[in-house]
Parts: structure tokens; sequence; C-alpha cells
């Protein structure tokens, strides 16, 4: 049986470092943190408030996916994606993602030389950022939905020239073993580029700035429409669920941990010398 690691306590005594007790009093911080002061304008509320009134309407009217796809659809197939610029758009959000990570991980790393006992705010909202494409588009989105959910995407369907059965969002099935369509990977990842504007772009600049981000985003995401290669819900929900996730991660990681410190702080000023 393994060992659990232990300090020396008060008296000598061995107190372990990890307990059920410990975890559970972390769990309740956790989640008291995450309710603490919550408003409807807040982005974690927004964000799930999204997720769940677009999960509930493409559930109830699944014929908006078929027809949203149509659009792009006539006997030739989804003819868009052969169109080279289409394409060059698509291989740019690679370039881009990446170069947005390369600043991200050289803006924790400088933060962590300078200041290694307390990170600077930039790098602290590089770690959010970081955080959140690992966990959403990583994760949930490619580890979790696209390899269980099982959904066939667009072009492969009965309706546009496939054999595979339509689905509607969030209907586990079989039509698709892998990298399926529910939801979009490139969705996720290109709202994850517009949270890096909105977090790492300095206020003066971003009013200009986040448009533009915006608008590549929505130009990636509906390039996989007009491919075949996803449905609107795939897209949408992609979107509103890796919002969700950063949401998350950044108040317990940034919002929850400045808001106890202000507290301390002023608790610190109450109490006479």
């Amino acid at each position: 049986m393994t060992d659990v690691p232990a300090i020396t306590g008060q008296g000598g005594r061995a107190r372990p470092l990890v307990t059920i007790h410990g975890l559970r009093r972390g769990a309740t911080r956790l989640r008291l943190s995450l309710a603490a002061g919550l408003r409807l304008r807040e982005p974690v509320v927004v964000a799930l408030v999204a997720t769940v009134v677009l999960s509930a309407y493409f559930v109830a009217l699944p014929g908006v996916d078929i027809a949203i796809s149509a659009l792009f659809h006539s006997p030739d197939g989804f003819a868009l994606s052969q169109d080279p610029a289409l394409r060059a758009l698509r291989k740019s959000s690679s370039w881009v993602m990446g170069l947005m990570l390369l600043g991200l991980i050289v803006t924790f790393a400088s933060g962590l030389i300078r200041s290694p006992r307390r990170l600077p705010d930039a790098a602290r909202r590089a770690v959010v950022l970081i955080a959140g494409l690992a966990l959403a588009s990583g994760v949930l989105v490619n580890g979790v939905l696209k390899s269980l959910w099982g959904r066939a995407r667009p072009i492969q369907i009965e309706t546009f020239g496939g054999d595979a059965d339509f689905t509607r969002a969030w209907q586990v099935t079989d039509q698709c073993l892998s990298n399926c369509s529910f939801v979009s990977g490139e969705g996720s990842s290109a709202a994850w580029m517009v949270a890096v504007v909105v977090l790492m772009t300095p206020p003066a600049f971003r009013t200009w700035v986040l448009p533009l981000a915006v608008g590549y985003g929505w130009a990636l995401s509906l390039n996989r429409i007009a491919f075949g290669g996803h449905f609107l819900s795939d897209i949408l929900l992609s979107w509103a669920l890796t919002a969700l996730v950063i949401a998350v991660l950044h108040r317990v990681l940034l919002t929850c941990p400045k808001r106890a410190r202000q507290t301390r702080r002023a608790r610190r000023r109450l109490v006479p010398a």
C-alpha cells in the first residue's frame, strides 16, 4: 500500500498533505466561489444561458440545421468546399491560433520569470486562455463530444447525397465513428481566438480589434457549414460551450481570488492596530 504524503504539524505529529476532508472543503470553496456574487450579466451566466437556450432550440427544431445547410448545397454537392479562397481561409486559422498560443506561452513564461511568487495579471490571463484551449477545444469538444456523440456531418447524410441518417443536436447515435460533426472543433478554436482578443488586448485597441476578431471567427465557422462539414447547431453550441469553459476558468482563477484578496485587505483595515 502506498503511503500518503505527510508533513509534520505541531507537536511533531505527521499530518497528511491530502485528506478526504481537505478535498471536500476545497470542492465546497470552489462551488461557493462560482456561485457567490453571480449576476445575470456575468459571463458565466450569459454563456450558460446561451448554451441551454441554443440546445433547447435545436433539439425542438432540428429542421433548422437541414434548412441552413441546404442553402450551400447544389446538385454538385457542397461546391464551395473547392473554392481556393475559402480553403485558404480555413488553413489560415492554424497559423493565427498557433501565433496566439505562442504569444500566450511567452507572456506566461516572462511573467513567471519576473515574479514567480505572484504572477502578473497578464500572465494569469494567459494561464486562463491556455487552460481554456486545453479543456474546451481539447477535452470537451474533441475528446468527448466529437468522439462519443456520433453525429454524421451534413455531407455524410442521405439528404445531401451520403448514406448516414440525420440526427439532431445532443442525440447520441452511431452514424459516425470518429471525428464526428457534434460539435465543431474549428468553431471552438474560433471562439477561443476571440476570447484571446477580449482578455489580452488593451482596452484602447479592443474597440476596433474585437470586431475584426469576431468577423474572422464567424467567417471560419460559417466556412465549415458552406463546406458541408458542420451543421449550424454544431457551430453555435461549440461557441457557447467554449465561452462557458473559459468564463468558469476566468472566475475561478482570476475573479474569485481577486475578490478574496480585496476582502482580506478590507478586513485588515478594519482591525485596530
